[in-house]
């Protein structure tokens, strides 16, 4: 496996210094003030990122429907796009929980929250964790909220033999991009786990999705029937929790990734160093808004999604820190245990004493 990523952690080195053959990685906490001009969100392109996305998700949907006459495998064929538009949405509301797609807060918790509707994600609930995972992101003695799960090679070695099997049961490809997804997605945000003594506030979040989600497929259903419902949403969603998992692992879940305990864990380092700039192809970049640029997103993450290519374009010294591409990040998948001592992610069979 192949990455190109500075795993050394950088000397300081100025913003404006440049050599003609290769452009420096600054340090970490120079980036808050390099970034910060970007983080302004603009209205009319929000507006329009919103109608390219949201439009043709609706048309989609509406196409699988009429194909089901025609053939389920034309409907199944439809379901690809229309899951990529339903990423696409799951972006806008995550920028909204971030406060950064629209200017004014109230406009980010209104979309946020209808959005959340259509990826079966309570709005307010998912904030708060995915909060907590950005100020703790590297952390390993603050792991478990908002993230994936992850050992190190030495509480791996601690578990029971049952216990080793249940978190290899987890950890195998099968359960991160198909069992994981769906019971994410249908089951497990039913509920605000990790939050359930933090208050009303999550509950109020996720009970109030739960009945919004209620309603509009009760109508739904009563208007089509159940069967023609789930055969087009059905696909939609489990395709596109799988994409969304798959985004979310390869962010973090790389071999050059950072993890340090938290007397010596760096916010900012966690932020560069320990997510991933997925490298994809246009169509699925555009697709996926740019989360791909995750280590720029975790540096500022109140830079709007449409605006991040802009501040990797005008600071390309970013272009290589911690890169992955397409074909790099399937070699991920066997990753899942922290090396404390050797500083990278190994698979299950370098974790053996």
């Amino acid at each position: 496996m192949h990455l190109t990523i500075d795993a050394a952690r950088p000397t300081a080195l100025p913003l404006a210094t440049r050599t003609a053959t290769a452009d420096p990685i600054p340090e970490a906490r120079q980036w808050l003030a390099a970034l910060a001009p970007y983080r302004t969100p603009i209205l009319g392109r929000a507006l329009v990122e919103l109608a390219v996305t949201l439009i043709p998700f609706v048309a989609l949907w509406l196409l699988m429907l009429f194909s089901l006459p025609h053939g389920y495998w034309l409907t199944l064929l439809l379901a690809v796009p229309a899951a990529g538009f339903l990423v696409r949405l799951f972006m806008i509301q995550h920028d909204c929980g971030h406060g950064s797609f629209f200017q004014r807060r109230w406009a980010n918790d209104a979309l946020g929250r209808a959005i959340g509707v259509l990826t079966l994600t309570p709005y307010a609930y998912w904030r708060r964790t995915h909060a907590i995972h950005h100020a703790t992101s590297g952390n390993l003695d603050r792991r478990g909220t908002g993230d994936i799960d992850m050992l190190t090679v030495a509480e791996y070695r601690a578990l029971p033999t049952l216990g080793r099997w249940r978190y290899r049961f987890m950890r195998h490809p099968l359960t991160v991009l198909g069992l994981g997804p769906a019971y994410l997605f249908l089951l497990h945000q039913r509920l605000p786990v990790g939050l359930m003594r933090a208050g009303w506030q999550p509950w109020a979040s996720v009970m109030g999705t739960n009945l919004a989600i209620a309603v509009v497929v009760g109508l739904l259903v009563a208007l089509l029937g159940w069967q023609d419902f789930l055969l087009v949403q059905a696909p939609i969603t489990l395709l596109a929790g799988a994409i969304g998992v798959w985004l979310f692992y390869v962010q973090h879940q790389f071999e050059h990734t950072y993890w340090a305990r938290d007397e010596t864990w760096d916010s900012r380092d966690g932020a560069l160093h320990g997510s991933s700039h997925y490298d994809l192809p246009p169509v699925l970049r555009w697709f996926t808004a740019n989360i791909g640029l995750h280590h720029v997103h975790h540096l500022s993450s109140r830079i709007p999604c449409y605006r991040l290519n802009e501040a990797l374009t005008d600071h390309p010294e970013l272009r290589d820190v911690s890169r992955l591409t397409l074909k790099d990040s399937i070699a991920c998948l066997p990753l899942a245990l922290w090396d404390e001592d050797r500083q990278r992610l190994v698979a299950f069979s370098e974790a053996r004493p």
